[in-house]
């Protein structure tokens, strides 16, 4: 029954769009309505500015960072941490709180990195880093890290 609840609270927390509400609320814009469309961190930054894009990426960043750590500070044990930030994860892509259309979870996956392998994150940040800075292009960056991430697992398990 524990493992249900840890589900559905990563779910919950994950389903929170934060790019959306921040544009509401403090902006009253609707960023579904602008730029890509995206209610993620990097449309935030497009359309609302550095603040509320550096606001949404922390939020979401913590998002998968609260749901990875909470087998453990609940002392559940049965579970892997990563199996609880995947659900954050799918909550930040199809959230129940913005009609199932949410963002890519970039933020929130590095979030679920952060809260399981903070080394391992900053392996990939620096591989995002240099991806970014050699094409300007933060969608490029983000998939190159995450292929970067797949071949890491596969080829250095440990």
């Amino acid at each position: 029954m524990n493992i249900l609840v840890l589900i559905i609270i990563a779910y919950l927390l994950g389903s929170i769009p934060t790019g959306l509400w921040i544009g509401q609320w403090f902006y009253h814009t609707n960023l579904r309505e602008h730029g890509s469309g995206n209610t993620g961190t990097t449309n935030t930054f497009r359309v609302l500015g550095a603040r509320a894009g550096v606001i949404t990426f922390l939020i979401d960043m913590l998002k998968g960072t609260l749901a990875t750590l909470f087998p453990h500070l609940l002392g559940v044990t049965s579970v892997s941490p990563l199996v609880i930030g995947l659900f954050a994860i799918i909550g930040h892509t199809f959230p129940i709180f913005a009609g199932f259309k949410g963002g890519k979870a970039v933020a929130t996956s590095a979030g679920v990195l952060l809260g399981f392998a903070p080394l391992f994150l900053l392996y990939l940040f620096v591989v995002f880093v240099i991806t970014l800075y050699l094409f300007s292009m933060i969608s490029l960056s983000s998939v190159v890290s995450a292929v970067v991430a797949m071949v890491s697992v596969l080829v250095f398990p440990a």
